[in-house]
């Protein structure tokens, strides 16, 4: 759909049973300029895509009568549809079900409760990729058609034209034109070749010292292919041009005459330097969202990446009473909120050489030791938290009340891999991630919780304390300790 005539940024459609996701989704995608249009079935998307042809659908799994997923794999046998990116938003956060919304088609996925900053800055990044296939798939179709109509002009005026296509030309020693072709002096910008011969003492190189590089070229090997140049035009403006040129010389060995081919490759210079923009962009991104040595792995070998990791720390982190604070601010407040808050911790990362792995709603997530290995992470795992814990104090609730933490920190083994074909996330699986998330949520607010392994790698250089046995879920009693700061 071409939303640019709309005045916005996109047309966008919402699938979602529930009307409080529909008007909170609606409200945060129009004022940021997108043309919104809602559904509450599966039935009622089938038959609005096609009509409105949307830009991007936002969908959710569980339906009555029609699941998500049956939607989109319905919408990609569709050719009027197919193409439209589809971002699953599902309260469902198991692998399985996000692996099953990618195998029927959807290009990203958003689990519930979500972050609005989330939700709209994969929004964006989706759109702007559709926009960008696009453009180039126009121009693609463009050249090809170029491409096809130069073939059957070659093919219908070969006899007589062949050489016309491109400039022709022959200059004496003292590079006086000898001869050119209409087509010469096209690309030159003359009005006729007799014109383009009469201002043969212009030089049209725009780097200085560009055409006595090409005399040296000559000079040593008497001809020279494919020489790139960017060249004025006789109204000054600049364009590409690729020169062949060849020494002609007499019986005698002495130079005769220059002779060649000039083409206009203003046009190529120009798509390839937005390939090249476009690959940076590409990269920019893929190490926004991956780890630099998983990101260059995957350009290297864009297969499936995992690996075992036998002693990493894992930090799991939740900001207290968040929900609550979240029912009495605005959309706006609450995503500018956590902005600061995981703006701030995502600094810690980098100061501390750790990795951040996802955030998922007001929890945030870290690991240590991978994807390189470093023998002091779960050192820098407690510093990381006890500076959390200064950081958090910082920031004050609407009540005037300050935010705090409870953290759960758990050393051991994990699986690590990047998950999805469009969009990629870099995650961590096994036992070591879920103790250390069940640390976190049967921990106190204001306390680092540590389990036994965390503890041994500690207790000689901080200060922890015992809270005793912990009954916790699906593993029994475990002793535990509170991580209180550095030892002096």
């Amino acid at each position: 759909m071409d939303t640019a005539s709309a005045g916005c940024l996109g047309q966008i459609l919402l699938v979602d049973d529930t009307p409080a996701n529909l008007v909170l989704l609606s409200r945060l995608l129009t004022q940021k300029g997108y043309a919104v249009e809602a559904v509450t079935s599966g039935m009622a998307a089938l038959t609005t895509v096609p009509k409105l042809q949307p830009d991007l659908i936002l969908l959710d799994i569980c339906m009555p009568e029609m699941d998500g997923y049956t939607v989109c794999r319905q919408l990609r046998v569709n050719p009027e549809t197919r193409e439209i990116p589809i971002i699953f938003i599902s309260a469902l956060d198991e692998v399985v079900d996000k692996l099953k919304a990618f195998a029927a088609g959807g290009v990203d996925y958003i689990t519930k409760p979500f972050q609005l900053a989330e939700v709209l800055a994969r929004v964006e990044t989706h759109l702007t990729i559709r926009r960008l296939r696009q453009e180039l798939e126009v121009q693609n179709a463009r050249l090809q058609h170029e491409i096809r109509e130069r073939q059957r002009a070659e093919e219908k005026y070969r006899s007589i034209f062949e050489n016309c296509l491109e400039g022709i030309f022959q200059l004496s020693p003292d590079r006086r034109y000898l001869s050119a072709n209409p087509a010469l002096a096209r690309i030159y910008g003359y009005e006729s070749a007799e014109v383009l011969m009469a201002d043969s003492h212009r030089n049209f190189y725009v780097r200085r010292g560009r055409q006595e590089e090409l005399d040296v070229y000559l000079r040593l090997y008497g001809e020279v292919s494919e020489f790139e140049s960017q060249v004025y035009r006789k109204d000054g403006s600049r364009i590409w041009i690729s020169e062949n040129v060849r020494a002609v010389r007499a019986e005698d060995g002495s130079l005769h005459y220059y002779e060649g081919t000039v083409q206009d490759i203003t046009e190529r210079k120009q798509t390839e330097a937005e390939l090249r923009y476009q690959r940076r962009e590409s990269e920019r991104l893929l190490l926004s969202i991956l780890p630099q040595s998983i990101a260059q792995q995957l350009k290297r070998k864009p297969d499936t990446i995992a690996d075992s990791f036998s002693d990493v720390t894992v930090l799991f982190a939740d900001l207290v009473s968040f929900t609550a604070f979240s029912t009495r601010v605005t959309p706006v407040e609450l995503v500018n909120f956590l902005n600061q808050i995981f703006s701030a911790f995502d600094q810690l990362v980098e100061k501390f050489g750790l990795e951040k792995i996802k955030t998922i709603g007001d929890e945030y997530m870290v690991a240590g030791g991978l994807p390189l290995p470093r023998p002091d992470h779960a050192e820098a795992m407690a510093e990381m938290a006890l500076a959390m814990q200064q950081i958090v104090q910082q920031f004050r609730s609407d009540q005037g009340e300050p935010f705090q933490l409870r953290i759960g920190i758990h050393t051991g083994a994990v699986v690590a891999g990047v998950i999805g074909k469009k969009k990629f996330t870099y995650d961590l699986w096994g036992e070591t991630v879920n103790l250390a998330s069940r640390l976190q949520s049967q921990g106190i607010a204001g306390h680092i919780q540590v389990s036994p392994s965390v503890y041994q790698r500690l207790c000689h250089r901080y200060w922890l304390e015992p809270r005793g046995m912990l009954l916790i879920r699906g593993y029994g009693e475990l002793p535990t300790y509170w991580l209180k700061g550095r030892r002096t």
